[in-house]
């Protein structure tokens, strides 16, 4: 009998992965096979966090079960180094349950630490305290030049801007001495074998228009009041919440440093931003297969990339 394929859908945010998972999952049952959702998501991982991170409500999930929503407060740091372990450990439980593992998120470094033979040192709470203090003192410019000087290829990928990645190579750099990259090897070896790796495409344009109204519809729909509901319960001391795209600005709002439509204009410019790295991050992924996020045979033709992959292996 062949193995069960792991399934991953992947693009940029607003291109209807969600969607397409619940439709994959509706039809593989169709057919017989049971199928199971895996979150790749880093912010979707927080529990409170679902109006700015478009989390589907579990009342939503049409019968199929959903895995690594919801498992950190916004006070944990969401870090790649625990969520592989955690994820694959996922994976594995649904393939020995005879069910397809459906892998659905836009965030690209958790998603190829699942995909690929990746693997990510640990941590050092005391160090990343200290450099986080001097990030928050001084901003990301000292830091940068201090990684610049350490390990130029690292500094001209991450840029001078990300503070937490500058902060996680020079503590990678501290622990280990050698880089973190936070790329993929020029030919990354898939975990498991078969994959089928889906890809959701939308042109510029379009995908402008659905990124600008979702963050609209973000902020009619309450996420300012979800963002100050979170304060008390810390998002303030969060390392990786209150940093969110859409959640900062609201935050910002609440605080009064932005006004409303200074933080959705704010928050639209860093998703079409984010959905840019998004598109480059995964158009170098080997083997992955394209298709138009609005295709009327979408399933279909995600079945059939499914279909070949299990086949390959056979």
């Amino acid at each position: 009998m062949p193995a069960l394929p792991l399934v991953a859908i992947v693009g940029s945010t607003g291109t209807g992965k969600t969607d397409l998972s619940l439709a994959l999952a509706d039809a593989l049952r169709t057919r017989g096979q049971s199928a199971e959702v895996v979150n790749a998501d880093a912010m979707q991982l927080y529990r409170g966090m679902d109006i700015g991170t478009a989390k589907l409500p579990s009342d939503e999930w049409r019968g199929t079960p959903h895995h690594l929503f919801d498992v950190l407060d916004v006070t944990d740091e969401a870090t790649v180094a625990r969520y592989q372990p955690e994820a694959r450990g996922t994976i594995e439980a649904v393939l020995d349950r005879g069910a397809v593992p459906i892998l659905v998120g836009g965030s690209g470094l958790y998603v190829s630490s699942v995909l690929f033979d990746l693997q990510f040192p640990g941590t050092d709470p005391e160090l990343r305290a200290r450099l986080e203090a001097e990030l928050t003192e001084h901003g990301p410019g000292m830091l940068f030049q201090r990684l610049a000087e350490r390990d130029p290829d690292a500094a001209r990928r991450i840029g001078s801007r990300n503070g937490r990645r500058i902060v996680r190579a020079l503590e990678v750099a501290e622990l280990t001495g050698t880089s973190v990259s936070g790329e993929l090897p020029d030919e990354p070896r898939l975990w498991h074998e078969p994959s089928a790796v889906i890809g959701l495409a939308a042109p510029r344009e379009q995908l402008v228009e659905r990124l600008d109204a979702r963050v609209e519809r973000m902020w009619a729909d309450g996420l300012p009041a979800e963002a100050a509901a979170l304060i008390p319960r810390g998002i303030d001391d969060g390392v990786t919440a209150r940093r969110a795209i859409g959640y900062a600005q609201a935050l910002a709002e609440q605080r009064g440093e932005l006004s409303r439509k200074e933080a959705i204009a704010q928050t639209q410019q860093l998703t079409r931003r984010y959905a840019r790295r998004q598109v480059s991050w995964f158009k170098r992924y080997p083997s992955i297969h394209w298709l138009d996020y609005d295709a009327p045979d979408l399933v279909d033709a995600a079945l059939a990339i499914i279909d070949t992959a299990g086949a390959d292996t056979a």
